[in-house]
């Protein structure tokens, strides 16, 4: 996917303006600034003019002001991950790889995923599905859905044909946006996800594969027993991922201290085809019955949800929304260079970035 098909982002060739560009300062200090002549970056010591930095290659050094040097990379979209505005908490980028992987995302597919919350998987999914594939995001919260496409928008330059965001339940807005068997894989990141397996069974071609992201293990067992309930998938495969670095430094070679730990598991299963019966595999003893106290200990109101204030939210939003439309009108201005708008288009897209820009400063 280059950036004229699907939005503004350049992957490579050199830094343009408009151009997202991370600054890494001497101490390891990361800085993500949007090109634009005649500005200015300015840090405690020095500052680096923007012209200096259009033109070059991606992976130049710069000195600024007082020579401090700068390495200047695009940044990936691990990165800008890790730096968007939340509105919700984000799935980190090692869960995201693996959710791709064991999802089994291709180029073309038609996968839903709820809730959407900052976008991040969103936008994980969208490169992964390319510009064929349809992804479908659902989310309860307005204001979440709001930072989803702003920061969506902003990565991509523009919102891209083949995503939807669907504001609502699930379990009832899913059959009114996807025919029965038409859809390949679902990806569900919410507090109750065994509330939507069988709207999810439905809607899942035969072979489709569904996955959970949860985080506690009262959350894992439960979705687990529920699509195990249904009779209509394959036996669910609960994992987690870990990541420790390494220091390398001639002979001194030893694992970090610290360590991108536990963040949530990942339940994956394939529906099956209709009327199928899954053998039954055989299974040492165990403790696998369970009362309805147990059920209700495992309720969503029972597990709780760390929320966001509602004027935290709101200035997230902005921030969001204001970084998109800087590259919409980024957009317009290189499209006016191809003689495809007229100077009045530009004029209009730039007031209403600098009005959004405003109101996330405010």
């Amino acid at each position: 996917m280059s950036g004229t098909e699907q939005g503004a982002v350049h992957y490579s060739g050199p830094f343009r303006e408009g151009d997202r560009v991370q600054l890494t300062g001497p101490k390891g200090k990361l800085n993500s600034i949007t090109l634009e002549s005649g500005k200015v970056f300015h840090t405690h010591r020095g500052f680096i003019d923007h012209d200096t930095l259009i033109g070059l290659p991606d992976g130049s050094v710069v000195a600024n002001s007082v020579g401090v040097e700068h390495l200047a990379l695009r940044p990936l979209l691990t990165d800008f991950v890790m730096s968007m505005p939340r509105g919700a908490a984000i799935i980190y980028p090692k869960d995201a790889a693996q959710i791709l992987a064991q999802a089994d995302v291709f180029p073309g597919a038609t996968v839903v995923e709820a809730g959407v919350g900052s976008g991040a998987l969103s936008l994980w999914l969208l490169r992964a599905i390319g510009p064929t594939g349809r992804l479908s995001s659902f989310e309860r919260r307005d204001e979440f859905a709001d930072v989803a496409r702003g920061n969506v928008a902003a990565y991509f330059g523009g919102v891209p044909e083949g995503w939807t965001v669907t504001v609502g339940d699930l379990v009832e807005a899913l059959p009114a946006t996807h025919e029965a068997h038409t859809v390949d894989r679902v990806v569900l990141d919410m507090l109750a996800p065994w509330e939507c397996i069988p709207a999810v069974a439905e809607a899942l071609k035969p072979g489709g594969v569904v996955l959970c992201y949860v985080a506690t293990v009262t959350q894992l067992s439960r979705v687990v027993e529920a699509i195990r309930d249904t009779g209509l998938f394959t036996n669910p495969v609960p994992n987690e991922t870990m990541v420790r670095g390494w220091h390398v430094e001639g002979l001194a070679v030893r694992p970090d201290h610290r360590m991108i730990g536990h963040t949530g598991f990942l339940v994956s299963a394939r529906r099956l085809a209709p009327g199928a019966v899954l053998p039954e595999l055989k299974r040492r003893a165990s403790k696998s019955d369970f009362s309805d106290e147990d059920m209700e200990a495992w309720t969503p109101g029972a597990l709780g949800e760390r929320g966001i204030s509602a004027k935290s939210l709101r200035k997230r939003v902005r921030a969001a929304t204001a970084t998109a439309d800087a590259a919409l009108a980024r957009e317009a201005r290189e499209t006016r260079e191809a003689g495809a708008v007229t100077d009045a288009d530009v004029t209009q897209a730039d007031a209403t970035a600098a009005d959004a820009t405003g109101d996330a400063v405010e």
